[in-house]
């Protein structure tokens, strides 16, 4: 069984953000795969398919790993069969990046899930664009796509899907057409 765990913040007001396109990508998959809503006890809603459990953790960003932990260990599963996907700033808008471990790259919600597990999983990386300044960051990530720019990111949900079965072969990179 493996595990996908979306990265974002709960509640309506963070539902568009750039830093909930972790959230974004799991309800996708939530609803291509029929996944069906088994439990709410673990720091967030878990999902079921026949393959995959799901995780939105209702944490916070910053304590994401407190959520993914909990699963973790209580369906005893190992860190190579787990995918967590999140916002990065690094990445061109449109651009997608799948890699296993690494640094967290100053993203909060990584650097908790490393804390509780290490950093030895796989992470699918979503470019949502970088602010003009270093200062900007905050009320960047934090801020909501606009329509043009979500247009643009719904089409990596399905690379995305096509990617979770297989993600030891996935391609390393996959660029969106210029957004």
């Amino acid at each position: 069984m493996k595990l996908i765990v979306g990265l974002g913040n709960p509640g309506k007001k963070y539902e568009k953000n750039r830093h909930n396109v972790g959230f974004l990508a799991v309800d996708y998959l939530i609803q291509k795969r029929n996944a069906r809503k088994i439990n709410s006890s673990f720091k967030g809603d878990l999902y079921k398919t026949s393959d995959f459990l799901l995780l939105k953790p209702s944490t916070f960003m910053n304590l994401s790993g407190e959520s993914v932990v909990l699963v973790k260990n209580y369906y005893k599963i190992d860190n190579e069969d787990i995918i967590v996907i999140h916002d990065d700033i690094d990445l061109k808008l449109g651009a997608l990046k799948f890699k296993r471990g690494g640094g967290h790259g100053g993203h909060n919600g990584l650097k908790s899930i490393d804390k509780h597990i290490g950093n030895d999983y796989y992470r699918i990386r979503i470019g949502v664009g970088r602010p003009k300044s270093k200062e900007e960051v905050i009320d960047f990530v934090l801020s909501d796509f606009k329509e043009e720019e979500l247009e643009c990111i719904y089409p990596l949900f399905e690379k995305i899907d096509a990617a979770v079965d297989d993600i030891k072969n996935a391609p390393s990179k996959y660029t969106q057409k210029e957004c």
